[in-house]
C-alpha cells in the first residue's frame, strides 16, 4: 500500500461533487475517445485492411494483439506510479496525444506507402490481378495502428481512476451513466463529421455539394483522395479537439506534493503487491477474471463487426456505416438508463442482466436470416452496447479502496487487455480456416459462437462477486 498525503486520507473518505465544468469536461472525454474507437478500431480499419487491400483477419489480430501485449506490459507500472503520486490526469493527456499523432500517421503512410485501392478512392491505383500487401509493405501502418491503439488504451484506467474525485459513491454510476452516453453522442458525431471523407456524402441524406467537400478535403490534409484511407486524419483532429476541455479544466484533486522518485523495481514489485492485495477484497479476483472474458467478447465483436456486416450478411460497400449510426442512437438512451439501474438496484445485477441479454443476442445474430432481421438484433445490441462500461467502474470501485483505484483499474485493463490479445486471434483463425472450405456465412457465424462462449464463461465468475450492501456490512 501507499501512504497517503497527510490530511488526505480523511478528504478521501467524505468525496466532494466537483464542479459541473469539471464533471461535465470529464465526460467529454469519453466522446473523444469514442470518435477514435468507433472510426479506427471498428469501422474503417479493420474493413480497409482485410477487404480494400486483400490482407488477412489475422494480420490485423496481430497489429490488434501487439498493442495489447504492450498494454498488458506497461499500464499495470504505469497505474502504480500514478497512485504513489495520485496524479492521473498527464497521464490520460500524454496518451491522447500520442493516439492521435499515430491515428493520423495511419493515413499518411497509407497514402505513401502502399497502393491506393478500395471503395470510394479517387486515383486509385492499378494493381496486378489477386494482388495482396505483403507484411513489409504495411509495416508503417500497422506500426502507426499499433501505436494509436496502445495509447488510446492506456489512457483509459487513469481516466477511469479520476471518476471517485468527481462524485460520491452514491452517484457515480449516474455520472459513469452521462460518460458513456456522452460517447455515443460522439460516436455519431463522428460518424457524420467524418462520413463525407470517405465518399462525399452523408449516411441517410446522400451526396453533398461538391464544392462543400472539396473545401472539406482541401482544409484537411491526407483526405482528397478518399475512400477509407482518408478517414484517418480527421478522425485524429476530432479525438484530440474534443479532448481538450479535460486537458484545461479538470485536475488531480489529491496529487502529493512532495517529489517521490519511484523505481522501476519498485514498481514492479507495486503490480505483484496489487495481485496480492485483490485477494483481501472479496470478489475483485473473479470480477477481474469475468472481465477478461467479457471484455474479450466485447472487444471482438467491436474489431470484427463491420467487416462481419460486409462480408457475411451482404451490406453494401459504406452502408455499414449508416448501419452502426442507427445503432448508436439507442446506446445513447441505453447508457443513461443504465447509469441509473445501477444507481437503483446495483451495479453487479445490471452488469448480469447486460451479459444475459448480449449471450440472447449473439444467437440472434448467428440465426438472422437477412439484413432486415440483422438489423432488429442490432438495434438491440446498440441498447445494452453501453450497458457494461456504465456499469463495471461503479461495480470495482465498490469492492476495493478508492484511493488504489489507479492500481486496480491497471489490473483490470490488464486482464482484459491480456484477454484481448486471444479473442481477435480465435475469430480470425476460425474465419481463415472455415471460410475457404465452408464458405463466408458459415465461417462467420462460427466465429460469432466463440464470442458468445466468452460471455457465458464470464457470467459463471460474475456469480462469485458479492453485492456492494455486503461490502459495506
Amino acid at each position: 500500500m501507499h501512504d497517503l498525503h497527510p490530511g488526505l486520507a480523511s478528504s478521501l473518505e467524505t468525496p466532494m461533487r466537483a464542479p459541473i465544468r469539471e464533471r461535465f469536461s470529464w465526460a467529454l472525454y469519453d466522446f473523444a475517445n469514442t470518435i477514435f474507437s468507433m472510426n479506427v478500431a471498428t469501422l474503417y480499419f479493420s474493413v480497409w485492411l482485410i477487404k480494400d487491400l486483400g490482407a488477412s483477419s489475422t494480420l490485423y489480430a496481430l497489429g490488434n494483439g501487439i498493442s495489447s501485449f504492450l498494454v498488458v506490459l506497461s499500464v499495470p507500472l504505469l497505474g502504480a506510479i500514478s497512485d504513489a503520486r495520485r496524479r492521473r490526469k498527464p497521464w490520460v493527456v500524454g496518451f491522447t496525444i500520442a493516439s492521435c499523432l499515430a491515428c493520423a500517421a495511419i493515413g499518411v503512410f497509407g497514402q505513401t506507402t502502399i497502393p491506393l485501392v478500395g471503395a470510394q478512392v479517387i486515383g486509385s491505383t492499378t494493381t496486378a490481378a489477386m494482388w495482396h500487401p505483403s507484411l513489409s509493405s504495411l509495416a508503417w501502418v500497422i506500426l502507426a495502428f499499433v501505436i494509436a491503439n496502445y495509447a488510446y488504451q492506456a489512457a483509459q484506467p487513469f481516466y477511469n481512476a479520476m471518476m471517485p474525485d468527481l462524485a460520491p459513491p452514491e452517484e457515480q454510476g449516474r455520472l459513469s451513466g452521462i460518460g458513456t452516453a456522452l460517447g455515443y453522442v460522439g460516436t455519431i458525431v463522428g460518424l457524420l463529421l467524418i462520413f463525407p471523407f470517405f465518399g462525399g456524402e452523408e449516411p441517410l441524406l446522400g451526396p453533398l455539394p461538391a464544392a462543400f467537400v472539396s473545401g472539406i478535403r482541401s482544409l484537411v490534409p491526407f483526405t482528397h483522395h478518399a475512400g477509407r484511407v482518408s478517414t484517418f486524419v480527421p478522425t485524429a483532429i476530432l479525438f484530440l479537439v474534443f479532448s481538450l476541455p479535460l486537458f484545461f479544466f479538470c485536475h488531480d484533486h489529491f496529487p502529493l506534493k512532495e517529489r517521490r522518485t519511484i523505481a522501476w523495481k519498485q514498481a514492479f514489485r507495486d503490480v505483484g503487491e496489487t495481485l496480492r492485495d485483490a485477494r483481501k477484497y472479496p470478489g475483485v479476483i473473479p470480477f477481474i477474471l469475468a472481465s477478461f472474458l467479457y471484455q474479450d467478447a466485447i472487444g471482438t465483436i467491436v474489431s470484427f463487426m463491420a467487416i462481419y456486416a460486409v462480408k457475411a450478411v451482404g451490406f453494401a460497400d459504406g452502408t455499414e456505416t449508416t448501419l452502426f449510426l442507427v445503432l448508436t442512437i439507442p446506446a445513447i438512451f441505453g447508457s443513461y438508463a443504465a447509469g441509473q439501474l445501477v444507481d437503483r438496484i446495483g451495479a453487479k445485477r445490471t452488469l448480469i442482466f447486460t451479459i444475459i441479454a448480449w449471450i440472447i443476442l449473439l444467437i440472434a445474430m448467428i440465426l438472422a436470416p437477412s439484413q432486415a432481421a440483422f438489423w432488429g438484433v442490432g438495434l438491440c445490441i446498440g441498447l445494452i452496447f453501453g450497458a457494461v462500461p456504465t456499469a463495471e467502474r461503479p461495480l470495482l470501485l465498490s469492492l476495493i479502496p478508492k484511493e488504489e483505484a489507479g492500481r486496480f483499474f491497471s489490473l483490470m485493463l490488464l486482464s482484459s487487455r491480456a484477454a484481448a490479445v486471444a479473442g481477435p486471434f480465435v475469430w480470425s483463425f476460425t474465419v481463415d480456416v472455415l471460410e475457404p472450405r465452408q464458405g463466408t456465412g458459415l465461417a462467420y457465424r462460427a466465429a460469432v459462437i466463440t464470442v458468445a462462449v466468452m460471455f457465458a464463461g464470464s457470467l459463471i465468475l460474475m456469480r462469485r462477486v458479492p453485492e456492494r450492501a455486503q461490502i459495506v456490512a
